[in-house]
């Protein structure tokens, strides 16, 4: 799963494709069922990998990522799918300590001290 953030700068991520050559990038929202193109702004090839770099906000027409929802990315050569993966958006920094009740639940502490007899 790719993890990206509600920006409007460029994000970039990692891919294993199916083949070195591709043209389009799109992603589709899970939860309105819409499909975006997706412009790419820059790419790298590595020996087992590829980087796209990409800006996730668009103008024309408006799309912009929704945090805590999930997306459905394709990567394609013409018709053909060379890559596709599942999105998730989250702004949270720690994402090894990820909580999907961040800033949502909090705890109360309390001093009352109370016996239980069994």
């Amino acid at each position: 799963m790719i993890i990206l953030k509600v920006d409007t700068n460029p994000q970039s991520f990692k891919f294993i494709p199916r083949s070195k050559t591709y043209d389009g990038l799109f992603l589709k929202d899970e939860s309105e069922n819409k499909t975006t193109q997706i412009t790419i702004d820059s790419t790298a090839s590595n020996d087992y990998y590829e980087t796209i770099t990409a800006t996730f906000h668009t103008a024309s027409p408006a799309f912009d990522l929704v945090e805590n929802r999930f997306y459905r990315l394709l990567v394609k050569n013409g018709t053909d799918i060379v890559f596709r993966d599942r999105v998730f958006v989250t702004n949270q920094t720690d994402l090894s300590n990820y909580s999907v009740n961040n800033g949502v639940y909090n705890s109360n502490s309390s001093t009352n001290e109370f016996i239980i007899y069994e």
